[in-house]
C-alpha cells in the first residue's frame, strides 16, 4: 500500500461547548485543519489538527501548509510503517522544530496513518495499540470556567451531575485574592456534594508561592487534581508544589513533543502526566510517553480530542479519565458514546470516525 495523496482544510467553527443548557454560551469562532489522506488501495485515514487556544488563531493559514508540505513528503510511502513514515518527515524537517506548528503538523499526519493502519487490518486503533478496556471514564470540561460567578458555578455543576458526569473540571487563577479563589471551590463542592471528583485547572496563572498557599487551603475540598498551576517549564518549582500538597499535581498539557515529559516525570514534578495529542505530535509519541508514564507508577490523562484519546486512553492500563472537552465534537458524523459517567471505544476499524460533510459545509474557510 502506498500513499498516493491528501486533502487539507481549513474550517472555521463556532465557539460552541455547550455542555448543559445552563452553561453560558461561548461567543467567537474556533479554527481546524482537517486532513484525509488517500492510499493506492481505496483506503482513507483521517488527521486533525489546530493551535490549542481560544479564538481563530493568526497562524493557522501556517499551520495548514504544514500539514500540506508534510503530506507531500509522505507520498508514495507505505502508511503502515507509521514509525519510518513519521521518523523520516521530523529527518527532514528537523531544522523546523521539535516544537510549534510542525509538531501539531505532524500529530495530523500520524493520526492518519493509524487510522489507515486500523482499517487495513479491520481493528481499531485501540486494539492496535493493546485493547486493555472498552470504556473510560471522562470528566466534564469547558463548562466551569474562570468568567463564571459563584452563582453560576451554582447551577452548572448540579446540572453536569443530572447529565451523568461523575467528575468535572473548573478554573482558579482569575480572582485578586486566595479568598476568593478558595470560595469557587467551597462554592462548587457544596454544590455537588462530596461524591463527584473535582479537578481545577490555574493554567500557569500563579507563581510557586501563590500555588502552595492556595493549594494548602482548598484541600479540604478534596480536588481530584490541581492542573498548570505554574509556567509548564518550571520543572522544579512544580516539584516544590507537589511535595507540599497533598492534592495531585497534573501537568503536560503545554509541552512539545516526549521530551519535556521526561523532565517532569524525572523531576518529580507531577502526580498525573497530562498528554496533548496535538502538541505531543500524534498517536505514535502519546503511547511513548504513556509508556514512560507507567513506568513510574503515574497515570495518564488526555487534553481536548476525545473523539480520539478515546482509542488511546482504552489502550494502556494506566488511563485515569478522558477530557471531554466538546470543542470537535461538531466536526464528525457520529462521536463516541458517552454512557454512565464514562466514554466507549467505537467497535469499528481505524478510529471509527468520519468527517461530517455538513460540517465542511458550513465551516469551510
Amino acid at each position: 500500500m502506498k500513499i498516493t495523496k491528501s486533502q487539507v482544510q481549513v474550517l472555521h467553527a463556532l465557539a460552541d461547548e455547550q455542555l448543559v443548557d445552563v452553561q453560558p454560551k461561548a461567543g467567537g469562532m474556533r479554527g481546524f485543519v482537517t486532513l484525509k489522506m488517500m492510499t493506492d488501495e481505496g483506503i482513507e485515514g483521517i488527521g486533525l489538527t489546530f493551535v490549542p487556544a481560544m479564538g481563530l488563531s493568526p497562524l493557522l493559514p501556517a499551520l495548514k501548509s504544514a500539514v500540506d508540505a508534510l503530506c507531500g513528503l509522505a507520498e508514495g510511502q507505505d502508511p503502515t510503517d507509521i514509525e519510518a513514515v513519521m521518523q523520516g518527515l521530523r529527518q527532514k524537517t528537523i531544522g523546523s522544530g521539535p516544537g510549534g506548528i510542525l509538531t501539531l503538523a505532524l500529530a495530523a499526519v500520524d493520526m492518519a496513518l493509524w487510522d489507515i493502519k486500523g482499517k487495513a487490518v479491520n481493528q481499531s486503533v485501540c486494539s492496535l495499540l493493546g485493547g486493555y478496556r472498552k470504556r473510560v471514564p471522562a470528566y466534564a470540561s469547558g463548562a466551569l470556567m474562570r468568567p463564571m460567578n459563584l452563582e453560576q458555578l451554582a447551577e452548572i455543576g448540579p446540572a453536569l451531575v443530572e447529565k451523568g458526569f461523575r467528575q468535572m473540571k473548573s478554573q482558579m487563577g482569575g480572582e485578586d485574592t486566595p479568598a476568593k479563589e478558595v470560595m469557587r471551590m467551597r462554592t462548587l463542592r457544596e454544590a455537588v456534594g462530596e461524591d463527584i471528583d473535582i479537578m481545577c485547572d490555574i493554567n500557569e496563572l500563579w507563581n510557586v508561592n501563590q500555588a502552595i498557599g492556595i493549594g494548602r487551603q482548598v484541600e479540604e475540598y478534596h480536588l481530584f487534581w490541581l492542573e498548570d498551576v505554574v509556567a509548564h517549564d518550571d520543572y522544579q518549582g512544580m516539584a516544590r508544589v507537589a511535595d507540599a500538597l497533598t492534592t495531585p499535581l497534573a501537568a503536560g498539557e503545554y509541552v512539545y513533543g516526549i521530551n519535556p515529559h521526561r523532565q517532569l516525570i524525572e523531576n518529580r514534578s507531577v502526580d498525573i502526566v497530562m498528554i496533548d495529542l496535538l502538541r505531543v505530535g500524534g498517536i505514535t509519541e502519546w503511547r511513548k510517553v504513556a509508556g514512560m508514564a507507567e513506568a513510574f507508577n503515574l497515570p495518564v490523562v488526555s487534553h481536548l480530542v476525545p473523539e480520539i484519546h478515546i482509542q488511546l486512553m482504552g489502550s494502556i492500563p494506566n488511563g485515569l479519565t478522558v477530557e471531554y472537552m466538546p470543542w470537535t465534537l461538531k466536526l464528525f458524523e457520529e462521536t463516541p458514546k458517552f454512557v454512565d459517567g464514562c466514554l466507549e471505544v467505537p467497535d469499528k476499524p481505524g478510529l471509527g470516525l468520519n468527517f461530517s460533510q455538513d460540517a465542511f459545509k458550513q465551516y469551510s474557510a
